[in-house]
């Protein structure tokens, strides 16, 4: 990875992964706004892990999505949409964060959906060993009805015009498809950054976290750890 802030946040977050004192695979929320960089994070995490021996499980919220006509029957630009019908979180706890967990089995399947397709994806079971790490990354990891299921919980900010940025140049809006700047930016204003200050708002999960990371810079990360 090199030398420089980026390297010494990837290190110390490992080393704070290696560090939770639990008995079963250690469940990591990398929570965060939309184009935050927390999808990055995550895969250079699991790069740095890997090469320490740890076996990684890597997942991610767009795995637990609700089909599109559930998504958006509040609107494709409703913000409380956004927040309250887009992701199965029943699911996602009964075969992936409960069976990993510390009364799991450790047989979980990483995702469910297809966001391409719009349809169930049928993936094997599989059985994790006890000292593995799910870096799971996505949107409101840190409400209410999932907090208490992460082992170890990273918020990655970023100041949301900055988010708005990366989107334009991602090419990426509310399909995850190639869209114009117009719609991605009426995606953002109207719906993801709506969104994320309803989830501020009732969540507060940057008080939640165990580690926030701001990623306005994306080679020169700045962090706080944060003591329960």
């Amino acid at each position: 990875m090199g030398d420089g802030p980026r390297s010494e946040l990837l290190s110390l977050l490992a080393e704070s992964i290696e560090a939770v004192p639990v008995a079963h695979p250690v469940r990591v929320a990398i929570d965060g706004p939309p184009a935050a960089g927390k999808t990055t994070l995550a895969d250079e995490l699991a790069v740095v892990l890997r090469a320490r021996g740890r076996d990684v499980i890597r997942a991610t919220i767009e795995g637990f999505l609700f089909p599109q006509a559930q998504r958006y029957q509040r609107g494709k630009y409703s913000p409380e949409g956004c927040y309250f019908d887009s992701h199965d979180h029943d699911t996602m706890c009964r075969v992936l964060l409960d069976p990993l967990g510390p009364t799991g089995d450790r047989r979980f399947q990483r995702s469910v959906y297809d966001r391409g397709t719009d349809t169930p994806l049928r993936l094997p079971v599989t059985e994790a060993p006890a000292d593995a790490v799910l870096l799971f990354d996505g949107v409101f990891l840190l409400r209410p009805e999932l907090v208490d299921r992460w082992d170890l919980s990273i918020f990655v900010s970023a100041a949301f015009e900055r988010t708005l940025d990366r989107a334009r140049t991602r090419g990426e809006a509310l399909a995850g498809s190639a869209a114009d700047a117009s719609e991605i930016e009426r995606a953002w204003h109207q719906r993801y950054i709506p969104s994320q200050q309803l989830y501020f708002a009732t969540a507060g999960p940057t008080d939640r976290a165990d580690i926030v990371v701001n990623n306005d810079e994306l080679q020169r990360p700045a962090w706080d750890i944060r003591t329960r």
